[in-house]
């Protein structure tokens, strides 16, 4: 039988839907669409009602790639404009809004740690540990334990992703109570103490030359307008990896333990509690 040329999903037609998005492992625009439909209930809560920043690969991951935050011409109807003070961003409500991206090509979803009914209070810290090339995995892992445990003594719960690249995310829910500048304040405060400790394993320093076999603490994550990337979005490297949050005990120091890719996708729900965690950042 002829492939078709579109079909529906979750009530948006796909044009092409056998188009390859991932060469390597064939998956397809279909395959990416009924990814996300089988995700829906847990990606929704991330990325529903918040500006987003989307990474665009219209002829797939191989082909050109490109960041887009604001609506263009032709936006899909199921993709929201959302008003940013004096700038105007893009967003979904629900499924129909996460297929209506994959047909657009997204292969990357990067939501504000801020919904869009308070955009000037984050909801969410976001750690970010970035290795130098050549740090191995496990100090990655060990560095994410030592966060973890600092928040704790502060009486907080954090709690840990991979991102679909080589580092890790350790996210912080809390009330949307401070500001942006209180949340960049303390993500700030916790990797420079974190730094100050251990210089030979970790740095502040975004340059690149000084980054060296150390692991970057990115704290600038937690500005007005930063994104990260969403917890069980995909991610447009090769072997279409997906960003997987994971219980700390699942936590491993082997690098494949803990990659899921859309050949493999996550599995349960390793972030039980984190939507309903009552908790407000220290002072």
């Amino acid at each position: 039988m002829p492939k078709a040329d579109t079909i529906d999903i979750a009530g948006v037609t796909l044009s092409h839907p056998d188009k390859v998005l991932w060469p390597e492992q064939g998956v397809s625009k279909r395959d990416l669409a009924a990814y996300y439909v089988s995700m829906a209930g847990r990606i929704l809560p991330h990325v529903a009602n918040r500006p987003l920043t989307l990474v665009r690969c219209p002829s797939g991951r191989q082909g050109a790639c490109f960041v887009q935050k604001h609506p263009w011409p032709g936006l899909p109807k199921a993709v929201r404009r959302l008003r940013c003070g004096d700038e105007e961003w893009v967003g979904v409500d629900d499924l129909a809004g996460i297929v209506a991206l994959v047909q657009a090509g997204v292969l990357e979803l990067h939501p504000w740690g801020a919904t869009a009914d308070d955009l000037e209070r984050p909801d969410r810290v976001v750690l970010d540990l970035d290795p130098a090339e050549g740090v191995p995995w496990a100090r990655v892992v060990e560095g994410a334990r030592t966060l973890r445990t600092g928040l704790e003594g502060m009486g907080l719960r954090g709690f840990v992703k991979t991102t679909g690249g080589k580092g890790l995310h350790v996210v912080l829910p809390i009330e949307p109570a401070a500001d942006w500048e209180a949340a960049k304040a303390f993500a700030h405060d916790v990797a420079a103490r974190l730094a100050g400790r251990e210089p030979d394993r970790y740095t502040t320093n975004p340059l690149k030359e000084a980054r060296k076999g150390l692991i970057f603490l990115d704290h600038l994550r937690n500005s007005r307008g930063a994104t990260a990337v969403a917890a069980y979005s995909t991610r447009a490297r090769p072997g279409a990896p997906v960003a997987t949050p994971l219980t700390w005990e699942e936590l491993s120091e082997d690098p494949q333990v803990n990659r899921r890719t859309l050949a493999d996708p996550p599995r349960g729900d390793a972030w039980e509690g984190f939507f309903s965690m009552k908790q407000r950042l220290p002072g």
